[in-house]
């Protein structure tokens, strides 16, 4: 079962992770599987420096697999191998029903731009993205023929999104 795909794209401090994890939460109370990607443009660790883990890393580990009886995590070194693409960190993913993704702006999915008056940069992207579908704002938009959503009506959102990619109804 391929999963659905949709997109949010902004700038930094744009409000994209806020609107993903309202999205999670109201998609997941509708009944939905949702899997998130995350994109960063920077080196991040998800470890604590000394932890078993982050030693077993240090020490050279090509993967490093944490698991416990509520969670696991798989950390991949890539150790100059170059950044994986997106189809294939999904196909790493276990079978779901959306997944939802922040970040990798330049990806050929449906996408919602999130916009906020704070965001480090105001450049809307919608005009050079065409797979952008739609607008979060939490100010007025003017300009533009696609939908416009204020930033924090998750609601709309939702619906417009599973609307958008086809993901059909939940009880």
């Amino acid at each position: 079962m391929t999963p659905k795909i949709f997109g949010i794209s902004g700038w930094k401090n744009s409000g994209k992770t806020g609107l993903a994890v309202r999205l999670v939460e109201e998609l997941t109370a509708r009944g939905y599987r949702v899997s998130t990607i995350k994109h960063a443009h920077h080196d991040f660790d998800i470890d604590k420096v000394g932890a078993d883990s982050f030693r077993h890393r240090q020490a050279g580990a090509h993967e490093v697999a944490l698991v416990s009886g509520t969670r696991f995590a798989i950390m991949h070194e890539l150790r100059g191998a170059p950044e994986p693409s997106f189809n294939e960190i999904l196909g790493r993913l276990a079978p779901c029903d959306l997944v939802l993704i922040e970040g990798y702006k330049r990806e050929a999915v449906p996408k919602i731009e999130a916009r906020r008056l704070d965001a480090k940069n105001r450049e809307p992207l919608a005009p050079t993205d065409p797979h952008i579908v739609a607008i979060a704002a939490d100010h007025p938009v003017e300009g533009t023929t696609l939908p416009v959503f204020d930033l924090n009506d998750t609601q709309a959102i939702a619906n417009f999104v599973v609307t958008v990619t086809g993901l059909g109804r939940r009880a």
